[in-house]
């Protein structure tokens, strides 16, 4: 019982946890565009658009798994939000440009609380992708989103 518990907790607190990390990819990507030329060693072929063009696709990735595994396609919306968390640990090659204490005091709080949010986000898909295997299919607790039952 106290699986689907978790299992049950896990799905209702998924787009909570792909709501935090938008917010807080926007914030470090926002932090990047707005102070690009302060960031060490980034390729100074790098613009402001470049910037909010790249949040815009990553974003893109994890809306998409959402709809998907909301939709019929549970398990592949379950793949693609995972990778839209592993996305969220870019921040971290921040690091192989320049060392840590190259970085601002809010550069590195914008790439740490972006990398807990996707890590939050994986731990929540990897809880409802191990407790659905063999005991129920990866389907949403309910069809309100789209207004239909299940």
């Amino acid at each position: 019982m106290a699986d689907v518990l978790t299992l049950s907790r896990a799905r209702d607190t998924l787009p909570w946890f792909l709501a935090l990390c938008v917010a807080t990819s926007l914030l470090h990507f926002t932090h990047n565009a707005e102070y690009l030329a302060q960031y060490p060693n980034l390729p100074p072929s790098w613009s402001r658009a470049c910037v909010y063009f790249a949040w815009c696709g990553v974003t893109s990735v994890g809306l998409l798994g959402y709809v998907l595994y909301r939709g019929a396609h549970h398990r592949l919306g379950l793949l693609v939000l995972a990778t839209y968390g592993v996305l969220g640990f870019g921040g971290l090659l921040h690091y192989t440009r320049a060392p840590i204490a190259h970085h601002s005091g809010a550069m590195n709080c914008t790439i740490f609380v972006e990398v807990a949010a996707a890590a939050a986000l994986l731990i929540n898909i990897a809880v409802i992708a191990t407790r659905s295997i063999g005991s129920m299919p990866l389907l949403p607790p309910d069809d309100r989103w789209n207004g239909r039952e299940r």
